[in-house]
């Protein structure tokens, strides 16, 4: 069963119900982590959750299999959560559909990957499997989401307010729910108690937006710009933009780099191919010599480690929330070093 953007939401109950292995992948991670939400929501009894990386599965492409028919420690129902790049789920995913036995539900949002990758190949034809693939969404489609959000949160909000919201969070609806739950924080509603989000509200607890703050960090640090690097980390600490905020940005160009790189093949004309993307409006025109730096430095293996190491940083900083500051900065310096060799 495959399904994309426009038909998921059509398709996520029948496969809640009947599918077994669910791959989300394409250029959206948000949407893409989104969608595996859904599903889990949709599970009649999702049960424990147990995450696995693609670190974890490449050193051991046994462990999937039997994670997916052992018990819960809890003796109930379990699902597992795989956060991976490329194919990295592949052989792991491999030796799981060679066995009779039926899994546990297995969800595995693949940054980095398509459609069209072995891996999603390898289940794509199954009646008890979902490939979902995500492109970026349009503005409208988030400032949606928001409003659902808002409303699920006990936020009443306008159009404005919501696509204001939705462009702050750089069409990224991880980040818009993030700010949404800081605002419903902040007005002390709830859906029992809901009140009604304006301006002023936004203005003061609202985060800097990716042309504040995000985008200069994102190409001086990928696009080895040492001299840039240190300026710009001044100026994230100055303006307290969110740790977790600022790495997502850097999730979503290297999201944005795999699918170009598995768009220009290994011969392509790059050129052509940024202008192309430029054109149809999904790389900005400001930023095309941006992107093609990036690419020339961030292809193959390469941009795997890449994508690899980003993972790692959310995971570090979802657990260590106090240090997350010096986290990134540390981090993002490690990733610089790295493409300035590159180059």
């Amino acid at each position: 069963m495959k399904a994309t953007q426009k038909d998921f939401g059509s398709l996520a109950a029948r496969a809640a119900a009947s599918a077994r292995i669910f791959f989300f992948c394409g250029p959206d991670e948000a949407g893409a982590q989104d969608a595996a939400n859904r599903i889990c929501e949709l599970l009649p009894d999702p049960g424990e959750r147990i995450e696995l990386t693609g670190a974890e599965l490449r050193k051991d492409p046994v462990k999937l299999a039997d994670e997916a028919r052992s018990n819960s420690l809890f003796g109930g129902n379990r699902h597992l959560w795989l956060r991976v790049s490329g194919e990295e789920a592949h052989d792991a995913l491999a030796n799981l559909i060679e066995s009779s036995v039926e899994p546990c539900p297995v969800l595995i949002v693949a940054t980095g990957a398509t459609d069209k990758s072995r891996t999603a190949k390898l289940i794509a034809d199954r009646p008890d499997a979902l490939v979902a693939m995500f492109h970026p969404p349009e503005l409208r489609a988030v400032a949606s989401s928001v409003r659902r959000m808002a409303g699920a949160a006990g936020l009443r909000i306008d159009d404005d307010l919501a696509e204001r919201l939705a462009r702050g969070a750089n069409l990224d609806t991880r980040v818009a729910q993030s700010e949404i739950e800081k605002l419903a924080l902040y007005l002390d509603v709830s859906r029992e108690r809901p009140g009604t989000l304006d301006a002023a509200a936004i203005d003061a607890v609202g985060a800097s937006t990716e042309e504040d703050g995000f985008g200069a960090l994102v190409n001086a640090v990928l696009g080895g710009a040492s001299a840039r690097i240190a300026p710009e980390l001044r100026r994230f600490r100055e303006v307290r933009l969110n740790p977790v905020a600022v790495l997502l940005a850097f999730e979503r160009r290297a999201a944005q780099l795999a699918s170009l790189a598995a768009k220009l093949g290994p011969r392509g004309d790059m050129a052509a191919l940024i202008e192309s993307e430029s054109a149809a409006r999904r790389i900005f025109w400001k930023e095309k010599g941006d992107f093609a730096n990036q690419l020339r430095r961030w292809r193959g293996k390469r941009l795997e480690r890449l994508l690899t190491r980003l993972i790692d940083m959310h995971r570090q900083l979802l657990r260590d929330s106090h240090n997350a500051e010096l986290l990134l900065e540390q981090g993002l310096a490690e990733i610089a070093r790295m493409a300035a060799r590159l180059g």
